[in-house]
């Protein structure tokens, strides 16, 4: 038995700006019944706020208290150190941290820069951390899709500054236990009777197992045929959400 289910946003509930067919209405569904409802994304393009009101637009009815991003976990850890963070991020989200004292940074925070990954930037994250900084990351995520296009995510990024500085990135988002965890307090369900769905074999999927949560990979988004055999451990395999939540509801 399911009580709760965590929902990844793109590649789930909607492919860039279009919508996944029968999305809206399988969340409509969860939410007519007693589950848990929780929204749970590494998404790093878009603001909290841009997020809600993109699946606002996109007909959901999302709570605020419902929707946990792997940048909200970032803010919260860098502030409750008193860090100030040399932030490797996408222009979109520079307003998350720009309450936060930037100057002589002593931590590095790097999420989806897209084409700020250059090598200056990863130089600086570099030598911030060669310097002793801790490193955070929003994910370990390889790749994600856009349109028709599969592109670099952020992982390789984290991995390159890991490796030449010799250090290991803190994850504030998926794969890592800790965030599952924290989405996880917030409900009143157990780790045994919740339920991840999502379309990274790696960071939805295996995340969730990791953390002792059920998973369900999803057949949409950037699912590639063989996902499933590319990692250890039983979860479900449907074509898309509507799967899914027949599944949690039955």
């Amino acid at each position: 038995m399911i009580d709760a289910l965590f929902l990844d946003l793109s590649g789930v509930l909607y492919d860039g700006e279009t919508l996944i067919p029968g999305a809206r209405e399988a969340v409509e569904r969860v939410q007519r019944s007693d589950l848990e409802l929780r929204f749970v994304t590494n998404t790093s393009q878009r603001t909290r706020a841009d997020l809600l009101q993109h699946l606002h637009d996109l007909g959901f009815t999302v709570q605020d208290q419902q929707l946990f991003t792997a940048v909200d976990a970032a803010r919260q850890w860098l502030l409750e150190r008193r860090l100030r963070p040399f932030c490797l991020v996408h222009e979109n989200i520079l307003s998350e941290f720009a309450d936060m004292d930037q100057n002589n940074p002593n931590a590095v925070f790097i999420a989806d820069a897209v084409d700020g990954f250059n090598y200056r930037n990863l130089n600086r994250a570099f030598q911030v951390c060669q310097a002793g900084a801790p490193l955070l990351g929003v994910g370990t995520n390889r790749y994600y899709k856009s349109g028709d296009e599969l592109l670099m995510d952020v992982g390789g990024f984290i991995r390159a500054v890991e490796f030449a500085a010799g250090v290991e990135a803190t994850i504030v988002g998926k794969p890592s236990a800790e965030f599952f965890r924290l989405v996880l307090a917030s409900t009143s369900s157990t780790p045994e009777r919740t339920m991840m769905v999502g379309d990274d074999v790696f960071g939805d999927v295996e995340g969730a197992l990791r953390a002792g949560i059920g998973a369900c990979l999803v057949r949409t988004g950037k699912y590639q045929p063989g996902d499933e055999q590319r990692i250890e451990g039983e979860f479900q395999l449907v074509d898309s959400i509507e799967g899914a939540v027949d599944y949690a509801l039955s």
